[in-house]
């Protein structure tokens, strides 16, 4: 990441592509948050919290247009515009490309419901000789494995990969919107929100958490952790088992 800022600055990058894993680096290492070259910042690989958004805006000036797409599609569908944006949101189907939300059915549902998300393409391309297909593709529509509900705007929020839910004593809860939720904390880094196995709750949220400097792990923290989600989205939501950690894994490219 350090080749990166200084390769921006040496050639003066206009158009720049980078995972919100990325952001949340180079924004450590701005000290002005001079990146005058750039244009164009575009969030790829993973979701964009809003939390990232805003401290990106906030100290480059910059707003990050997001958007999703996915090998089997060969193409970005829904995509965030420049001069359309709803920070935390992915964004609307690309021209050419429909989007909605499903039920286990394949029935829609309404407005600002969680459901499957399902796609409509020009592109793509199909598994052959591989049960995937049937899974992938139902009634013409392609299940990218994302959940998502649509706003009454028409624009898609991401909320998990929906083999990523964690059910918790009956409720669904999207690991993604805890993540954003402990982002938004003072103390924060980097986290990533999982599910495990639990006897009497079926799976408990679990907070694995970078801290910045600074800042002390221990329990005074983690507890404090716990009741900022509470107050933040929803007290069932909050982490009821955490680890504080000195990184996370990433994915080699």
């Amino acid at each position: 990441m350090d080749l990166l800022l200084s390769a921006i600055k040496k050639y003066q990058a206009s158009i720049v592509f980078i995972s919100p894993t990325a952001s949340r680096f180079l924004l450590s290492k701005l000290k002005d948050g001079n990146l005058s070259s750039v244009r164009t910042c575009v969030s790829a690989g993973e979701t964009l919290p809003k939390p990232t958004w805003d401290s990106w805006k906030e100290k480059t000036g910059l707003e990050i247009l997001d958007g999703i797409g996915s090998t089997e599609l060969l193409h970005i569908f829904i995509s965030s515009s420049a001069d359309d944006i709803r920070p935390g949101a992915t964004g609307k189907p690309v021209n050419g490309y429909q989007a909605k939300v499903v039920d286990e059915t394949g029935n829609e549902v309404p407005p600002g419901t969680t459901g499957k998300l399902a796609v409509k393409s020009p592109t793509g391309c199909r598994y052959l000789a591989d049960e995937r297909q049937k899974y992938y593709v139902q009634n013409d529509w392609n299940l990218t494995g994302d959940a998502y509900k649509m706003g009454e705007d028409g624009y898609f929020w991401f909320q998990a990969r929906t083999d990523d839910m964690i059910i918790s004593s009956g409720y669904n809860i999207a690991g993604p919107e805890v993540d954003a939720a402990l982002m938004t904390h003072e103390s924060v880094m980097e986290c990533a929100v999982i599910g495990i196995p639990d006897e009497r709750r079926g799976s408990l949220v679990k907070a694995l958490v970078v801290l910045k400097e600074g800042f002390s792990a221990d329990e005074l923290l983690a507890k404090e952790l716990q009741d900022f989600v509470k107050k933040t989205i929803a007290p069932f939501k909050y982490p009821r088992a955490g680890e504080f950690v000195d990184s996370l894994p990433k994915t080699e490219k």
